[in-house]
């Protein structure tokens, strides 16, 4: 499958590119997209919740009422769970959210993500560009000129560029990241990917 590399006026350059169909046009594994996925958001996650039971209230111990005669239940603790202000029965507790995944799994994951995108057309190439200062006016007419302005897209640079990414910020559903860090998430989360010229040669010489 080979691709127009555009310029930053959404025009053809005249040069194309092959996308390599071992990273393109594999078998898609629904299974390992979910598992990659399912890893990334665990992974975001803080794990910093908690909540204190009763153990762990400040308040008095004393017996509150007497054992019998009252016409209620018994008690014997304000910080019981079943009063207000009282402990929480099984509160969460700080974790670690974790989840080990074999690398031949998350290398699947990823092939199977960008064949989905290849298969659906896409997947654009656009010449390398950088600006010389954040201008989030320029960035947002590349995306006119992509026909990206009102989807999800996701531009992969060949590295980090502090101005790209700065333009892009305030853009909704504009995001920039470089290829190392490309995800199953990233790709599967946009509508259209945008690869610079460098970025898709370092992933097929990567992959």
């Amino acid at each position: 499958m080979e691709l127009a590399v555009l310029n930053t006026a959404g025009k053809e350059t005249g040069k194309k590119v092959a996308l390599n169909a071992d990273i393109f046009g594999v078998e898609p594994n629904d299974h390992a997209i979910y598992l990659d996925v399912k890893q990334y958001l665990a992974h975001n996650r803080q794990g910093t919740h908690k909540a204190k039971e009763r153990g762990e209230i400040t308040g008095s111990t004393r017996k509150i009422k007497r054992q019998k005669g009252t016409g209620t239940a018994r008690a014997g603790s304000i910080k019981s769970p079943l009063f207000r202000g009282g402990g929480r029965i099984f509160g969460p507790r700080p974790r670690n959210y974790e989840v080990k995944l074999n690398k031949k799994v998350k290398q699947l994951a990823r092939k199977s993500a960008l064949s989905y995108k290849a298969k659906d057309n896409a997947i654009m190439v656009v010449e390398d560009f950088s600006f010389e200062a954040p201008k989030t006016k320029e960035y947002a007419a590349i995306l006119n000129s992509l026909n990206l302005a009102d989807k999800k897209s996701l531009v992969v640079l060949d590295e980090n560029n502090k101005n790209v990414y700065l333009s892009s910020r305030n853009i909704k559903k504009a995001q920039v990241i470089s290829i190392d860090e490309l995800s199953t998430y990233d790709i599967m989360n946009c509508n259209s990917i945008v690869f610079s010229e460098k970025s898709l040669s370092q992933l097929q010489k990567a992959e």
